[in-house]
């Protein structure tokens, strides 16, 4: 089968086409499912660039989202059968999306939306447990809620947006104004470009200096110690994003502030909620754009380059 490997960490470059052997089940719970599509995350560049070393051998196949195929069971699987569609994260740690082929247990899988294609499902299932386990699990929004989703236009940022929106929540989002009509068709109520505005005095000016019940952090920098200033009391501020420098908290006191800091989330239970939602309409998954696997250098050059010739808006995807 054809895949992408990792021998040795570092930029794009290292993401290498090769063949390797068609996995066997070995296991009775497992499932060998066809992968038809896949997607690129921050955490498989992060992976490829060595920031999770200590946690995976090379040499190393990555990708955290899978829409596919069932080809064949283990002799205790029951629930699933050769010919189901099906969409799934792989666990952290272990061997990725990147492939063919791909060998995983029951218990990860999740059944694919009928109403989407392989390409828009691989969009879904990393994130979908994220931006579940960010709104509501951790921030628990509610309808009348006020939030402010930071980096809109992103995987993360995309599908908050509709989320929060299903919940009945009034939306804020920051991205660039080439890419308002798109961030306002998603849900936003409002999109301020933080290239030309300053978020905080933009939420201060539209709550009339309350400030929004939730925060959430897709793009760090002084994120943390910037979100009390327009935050509601007893607000929350969610984060997905490492911080690679201290920041200063002292403003979150006087707001009865929490925080919360999510890495990304892989629960199938989650996902459930994202595929509700989708079925019913509310929520559709957004790609940016498609390559085939053998051009997953190129994927990996698009999420990572700040110099872009186009925004980037959702999911960047692979075909396989």
């Amino acid at each position: 089968m054809k895949t992408i490997v990792i021998k040795n960490f570092g930029g794009p470059e290292v993401l290498q086409l090769a063949e390797m052997p068609v996995p066997m089940i070995t296991n009775p719970s497992q499932v060998l499912v066809k992968v038809r599509a896949t997607s690129i995350n921050p955490l498989d560049y992060q992976i490829r660039r060595g920031d999770y070393e200590s946690f995976f051998d090379l040499p190393i196949i990555t990708g955290h989202d899978i829409a596919g195929d069932i080809m064949t069971v283990g002799e205790a699987v029951k629930q699933w059968k050769p010919g189901d569609k099906v969409y799934y994260s792989p666990r952290f740690g272990s061997s990725g999306g990147y492939a063919e082929y791909h060998l995983t247990d029951e218990s990860s899988l999740s059944r694919m939306p009928d109403n989407i294609s392989y390409e828009e499902a691989a969009a879904i299932p990393l994130i979908g447990g994220t931006v579940w386990e960010m709104l509501v699990v951790r921030a628990q929004l509610k309808k009348g809620d006020s939030i402010l989703i930071l980096g809109g236009a992103g995987g993360v940022g995309t599908l908050a947006i509709q989320v929060a929106k299903s919940l009945g929540a009034f939306v804020y989002t920051t991205g660039q104004s080439v890419l308002y009509e798109e961030l306002k068709k998603l849900g936003a109520d409002v999109v301020i470009d933080h290239h030309k505005e300053n978020w905080i005095e933009e939420i201060k000016a539209h709550t009339n200096g309350k400030g929004v019940n939730v925060i959430i952090d897709t793009v760090g920098g002084t994120t943390l110690s910037d979100s009390p200033l327009a935050l509601a009391d007893y607000g929350s501020v969610v984060t997905l994003v490492d911080i690679p420098q201290p920041q200063n908290l002292i403003n979150a006191w006087e707001k009865n502030a929490t925080y919360h800091f999510v890495f990304t989330r892989q629960s199938r239970d989650e996902l459930y909620q994202i595929t509700e939602l989708i079925e019913n309409g509310q929520v559709k998954p957004v790609i940016d754009s498609i390559y085939p696997l053998e051009e997953v250098q190129k994927a990996h050059q698009r999420i990572e380059d700040s110099k872009r010739d186009r925004p980037l808006l959702g999911k960047i995807v692979l075909t396989v």
